[in-house]
């Protein structure tokens, strides 16, 4: 656990020092958020925050490739998941500087997602009626599907000063749990990807929400949401995919439907976000990816919770979701559950609903 821990910490340093840098160089390069009707910041503001996060990655992923247990997890699938992940950040990056239309970003993340499947990355069975091995072409579909929807609820989240940066690094961190519990100590050699993915995640996160939180002084853009979105994705398909789910089952690893469980939990509130999101738009005969100012966070804000309250309440309800789910691999359900209760009632306790009545 300490290499993971030191391994976090570098994360979380050089993402804090490489932003600034990156700042300046959005503001130079005119990659920035403008002030738009629909939006909730008020001055122009910097981009490219997604940029800093893959810098501290790569630099993290030299520093610590030396360390003795993180070491092992340095194989054929991490290349991969740090190839997509710098592929789907190089398509953010752009569209934040000139706005790509939805179905080119759309094509780029079904790019990295191939790139995923290259390297052997790919959904191989499910916890349905017992065990379901899935024929290779469904698999991939499904790995397809996956990544793309995981890297959209991330972005549509992405609404609010702190939002997605926080929630991500919740995410990863119930991910990071579950995955640690495999690798080291149940021994599961190809959870070790995840476990160090995970981390550098987390310490990307809490390395990037103090340049972040409100009052922003740089977005991570489509660049970050993209790059962290990749990043879950590809370490969720990694762990419930690739892991011998017979052998999972067999330790008795917490609910036997855990491994199919657990990406949906711990990503439910932008998986939520983004489906009420398009369905709302389809209804009303816009596109999928047309903007509007009807997400969670900006219900939350209508009932008079500040910028900071609301994304606080968003994290906590993250957290009753993410955590009871990683937590039953580790206590007893009853305990799990207890402490989603807590959480839930903690977010209702935060929440204010003074709805604004028009004159």
């Amino acid at each position: 656990m300490r290499e993971y821990f030191l391994t976090l910490l570098i994360a979380a340093v050089l993402t804090y020092m490489f932003t600034p840098l990156v700042r300046s160089l959005a503001l130079r390069s005119s990659a920035v958020a403008s002030v738009r009707e629909r939006d909730i910041h008020t001055q122009v503001t910097p981009r490219w925050g997604g940029v800093a996060m893959w810098l501290a990655m790569g630099a993290t992923l030299v520093m610590v490739s030396s360390l003795n247990l993180v070491g092992k997890a340095y194989s054929q699938e991490l290349l991969g998941i740090f190839l997509a992940a710098s592929f789907v950040l190089l398509i953010g990056a752009l569209d934040d500087r000139y706005e790509l239309d939805a179905v080119v970003k759309l094509a780029g993340q079904g790019l990295a997602a191939a790139i995923l499947l290259i390297f052997g990355i790919q959904i191989l069975w499910l916890p349905i009626d017992g065990i379901i091995v899935l024929p290779t072409n469904i698999g991939q579909l499904l790995t397809v599907v996956v990544v793309v929807v995981i890297i959209n609820a991330v972005n549509f989240i992405d609404g609010l000063d702190g939002l997605a940066t926080g929630i991500v690094g919740i995410s990863a961190a119930a991910f990071f749990g579950f995955s640690y519990l495999l690798a080291v100590e149940n021994g599961f050699s190809r959870a070790g990807a995840p476990s160090l993915v995970t981390a550098i995640v987390i310490g990307c996160c809490l390395g990037f929400l103090p340049h972040n939180a409100h009052p922003a002084k740089i977005f991570m853009g489509d660049s970050g949401s993209m790059f962290l979105g990749l990043l879950l994705a590809a370490s969720a398909i990694t762990l419930m995919g690739q892991i011998d789910a017979n052998a999972v089952f067999a330790e008795k690893i917490g609910p036997a439907a855990l491994p199919l469980l657990l990406p949906f939990a711990v990503l439910a509130i932008p998986l939520l976000d983004l489906a009420l999101a398009v369905l709302r738009r389809v209804r009303s005969g816009r596109s999928p990816f047309a903007p509007d100012q009807e997400h969670l966070h900006h219900k939350l804000m209508a009932w008079g919770n500040s910028q900071q309250r609301s994304a606080v309440i968003l994290y906590l309800v993250t957290a009753m979701l993410a955590l009871p789910a990683m937590l039953s691999a580790f206590i007893p359900l009853w305990a799990a559950l207890l402490v989603g209760v807590l959480l839930l009632l903690s977010a209702v306790l935060t929440t204010k609903r003074e709805k604004k009545v028009k004159a």
